[in-house]
């Protein structure tokens, strides 16, 4: 384990008695730890801002907050500008099946959420505008040299195609980061974690986000759009929701693009950005 990963957590207030740290593999952001203090476990987070991704702490804390307000996410207990410590829960981190098999009370999940967290909130939020965010990454990705730079100019081009063709926007409170390890279920009920990237965006980037990083079928697509809006498909939804869900995509394989550059974590970011751009090539095609 990192020595000051190790100092940082030790140094907190926090903690009533002599504390053990483990590491908790797989986050490729941030470095998480489950620390026991006497018979009780936390979750601990450490990352600073990310300016290059948009990631801001305050953000997250605000919306982890109103997210446990709304009893869908772990209660926040302690935080600082490089520190989240959170309670603990001990359940089945989510796989891609996991979130086919439990795909209805996903929905109401993402209901919740995009609909009630606004009404937690305090002070001030932001707005996740996917489009924003690649024409920002092509920036960074342009002023650092990316090895990418030669087809930065046509995957902007399109990105601009899709938000033409996905306009205009319904607006609700997204989570924005629907991997499936952010799904943890137990005893109790079914927890979503990791609020970073959480801001005010289109359904329509959670549902193609979900989708996407889970590879659903076109059945398991119609299903989730037809449920969560309560209605039939129609061919003017599944436009906006295709353009939307390439632009997901387009932002995860610029997002990797930028951690290739940016990244301390053991993480094959080269292979995730051409996987990634596969998954975009192939959706872009499909439009």
């Amino acid at each position: 384990m990192d020595k000051k990963n190790l100092e940082l957590i030790s140094s907190i207030s926090f903690w009533e008695n002599e504390i053990e740290i483990t590491p908790i593999k797989g986050g490729i952001t941030n470095q998480n730890f489950l620390v026991t203090d006497n018979s009780k476990k936390y979750f601990v987070r450490i990352g600073n801002d990310i300016p290059e991704h948009l990631v801001f702490r305050a953000n997250e804390v605000q919306a982890s907050i109103a997210a446990s307000k709304i009893g869908v996410s772990p209660d926040l207990l302690f935080y600082n500008k490089s520190i989240q410590i959170f309670k603990y829960v001990e359940g089945l981190t989510f796989n891609s099946e996991n979130i086919k098999k439990n795909l209805d009370e996903i929905i109401k999940l993402l209901k919740k959420v995009h609909n009630s967290i606004p009404e937690k909130l305090i002070g001030q939020s932001v707005i996740f505008w996917v489009f924003h965010v690649i024409r920002n990454y092509k920036k960074f990705l342009d002023e650092n040299s990316s090895v990418y730079i030669k087809i930065l100019p046509d995957l902007l081009n399109k990105a601009q195609k899709l938000e033409e063709k996905s306009s205009p926007f319904e607006i609700v409170f997204g989570h924005n980061d629907l991997l499936p390890a952010n799904f943890i279920q137990n005893d109790q009920q079914l927890w979503l974690i990791d609020w970073e990237y959480a801001g005010f965006n289109t359904p329509l980037f959670d549902l193609g986000g979900l989708a996407s990083n889970n590879e659903f079928s076109e059945n398991e697509e119609i299903f989730l759009l037809e449920n969560y809006f309560e209605k039939k498909l129609s061919s003017e939804l599944s436009e906006k929701y295709r353009a939307v869900k390439c632009a997901s995509l387009l932002r995860e394989t610029m997002w990797s693009m930028v951690s290739e550059i940016t990244s301390n974590i053991d993480f094959d970011y080269k292979t995730y950005t051409n996987e990634n751009l596969i998954k975009f090539d192939k959706a872009m095609k499909e439009i």
